[in-house]
């Protein structure tokens, strides 16, 4: 099915106009699938933090479900490590299957675990067990999707490809945020305590659906197996990346994808929370406003990625540092004022808090497979993606704690961004112009 896509001499043949779509789509689905059991949690957050963690302060039961959630990032290295050279050995498609099957499959049985109340401790150990687990197949997910995509794609293209791929964390969300209005109108109050969070976590099995799909849809990556070919993938793809070669290369990278990471998540997936507990927004309301700010999110990363393209990658890396420095702090400074009653006000802070943050994850994808050669691609881009991103999951963990109080998130936050905000700036003035690079 596969090795019809390189020439005998070993180059990469052009692939046709239906692979390139199916794999866009399939790639864009797959991190769309990761992001939606990533992101359910952080929507259910005050559920999940009453039933599995309970405590005397709503800030420290809300505190240990961001823990728990940030386990999940803090595994995504080592799913890198395992899936990484799996994919770089043996194929992307492969690594893709097997990592979308198996997260959904995962998040869909945290929908059937008891609760503490009728288990004890032995209800937040098996969720956070689950969780571990999540967090190695989400590393998969990141190998083979943020790779096979771009690898198929025209060079031309690239850029835009990468950001379309990266509508896969708005859609996820989107489609979480979505999920949320419905299950919360279906099971309001006491009855979202019983079942809505369950069929919130079901949605995840969609996953392991969307895995069967992908098999048959899906083409193996030009790139590798042109490298296949010519013999050129590496026995130890983890060991060669840890090399004084690619020392300076994984610094700068891990710059900028901590600074994106903490970005988004302090961003669009804090956003939910901050809405509750400082704007005091309705579940129902809570539910439209992020549907409608997701919106702005899916545009963002493909018009950031074809400007890429047009302007190079570490332009467009400053461009947005810039302004997200201004723009970012400055929303949150505006939405901490309001209360429930200016919903058109919340939307519009909502809108561009969630545009920004999402914009600076647009090059990144195409960034960091430049950085690396074909046989080390996706070791090197999912740990340098994973590593980053496990440091900014954390971030709604440690604004939480740091915070003390309620009444201090939003200077907390804002503290916190400036300070990531600053770290991306630096290592997009760095950094090399990649464009044109990936071999």
């Amino acid at each position: 099915m596969s090795t019809d896509l390189a020439n005998p001499s070993g180059t990469p043949r052009r692939p046709s106009q239906r692979q390139v779509i199916n794999t866009a789509i399939c790639s864009t689905l797959a991190w769309s699938c990761d992001l939606f059991d990533l992101f359910i949690i952080l929507f259910v957050a005050p559920t999940i933090g009453a039933i599995f963690f309970p405590s005397n302060s709503q800030l420290l039961s809300l505190a240990a479900v961001y823990a728990a959630y940030a386990v999940t990032l803090v595994m995504r290295p080592l799913g890198s490590a395992i899936f990484g050279p799996y994919a770089d050995r043996n194929g992307r498609r492969r690594a893709m299957i097997v990592a979308v099957g198996g997260i959904g499959t995962v998040t869909g049985l945290m929908g059937l675990l008891p609760t503490i109340n009728q288990v004890g401790l032995l209800a937040p150990i098996l969720f956070i067990l689950l969780r571990v687990l999540q967090g190695i197949f989400v590393g998969g997910v990141v190998s083979s999707s943020h790779t096979i995509g771009t690898e198929t794609v025209e060079p031309r293209l690239r850029g835009l490809v990468s950001g379309i791929i990266g509508t896969g964390a708005a859609i996820g969300s989107l489609l979480a945020s979505a999920m949320y209005f419905i299950v919360s109108h279906i099971f309001p109050g006491d009855s979202f305590l019983t079942w809505g969070w369950r069929v919130m976590f079901f949605g995840g099995f969609v996953g392991a659906i969307l895995s069967a799909f992908i098999y048959r849809a899906v083409e193996e990556s030009p790139l590798w197996l042109a490298a296949e070919q010519r013999r050129q993938q590496s026995r130890s793809p983890l060991r060669d990346l840890f090399t004084r070669k690619y020392a300076s290369i994984n610094v700068v990278n891990m710059m900028i994808v901590i600074g994106a990471g903490i970005q988004i998540y302090l961003t669009q997936s804090y956003l939910p929370a901050f809405l509750k507990l400082i704007n005091k927004v309705p579940g129902q309301e809570l539910g439209g406003i992020l549907v409608i700010a997701n919106f702005a999110a899916i545009a963002a990363t493909p018009i950031f990625g074809h400007l890429s393209d047009s302007f190079g990658r570490k332009r467009v890396f400053l461009f947005l540092g810039v302004a997200n420095l201004i723009l970012i702090p400055s929303c949150y400074m505006l939405l901490a004022r309001l209360s429930s009653d200016s919903l058109g006000l919340i939307y519009l802070y909502a809108l561009i808090l969630t545009f920004c943050g999402n914009a600076v994850l647009a090059p990144i994808i195409i960034f960091l497979n430049e950085r690396f050669p074909t046989k080390l691609r996706a070791t090197g881009t999912s740990l340098s993606w994973n590593a980053g991103f496990a440091l900014g999951g954390m971030m709604p963990t440690f604004v939480t704690l740091a915070s003390g109080t309620v009444e201090h998130i939003p200077s907390t936050v804002i503290t916190f961004l400036l300070v990531a905000i600053a770290l991306y700036i630096v290592g997009a003035i760095i950094v090399p112009e990649t464009q044109g690079k990936m071999t």
